[in-house]
């Protein structure tokens, strides 16, 4: 799988965890298992690893929904 980079906190989710990588990752370990160059288990422990990106991913998404849901718009200075 890709090695992890990280971005700006302002990138988007692909970008900042290589989800396309990852995803492409997954479909070439599938693609390497029906050839016999790579074993059940190992394709096995690659998804799993993927599967808990993922829940990771899941729970920033989360975060962040939760977050902006409680924003409050605090006025300026010179608006007052």
């Amino acid at each position: 799988m890709a090695e992890y980079t990280p971005q700006s906190e302002a990138s988007p989710l692909t970008e900042r965890f290589s989800l396309d990588d990852i995803i492409a990752g997954l479909a070439q370990d599938l693609v390497a298992v029906r050839k016999g160059t790579m074993s059940v288990d190992a394709a096995r422990a690659q998804a799993e690893v993927a599967k808990q990106l993922f829940n990771g991913i899941r729970l920033v998404v989360n975060a962040q929904k939760y977050l902006e849901g409680r924003v409050a718009i605090i006025a300026s200075p010179q608006e007052e």
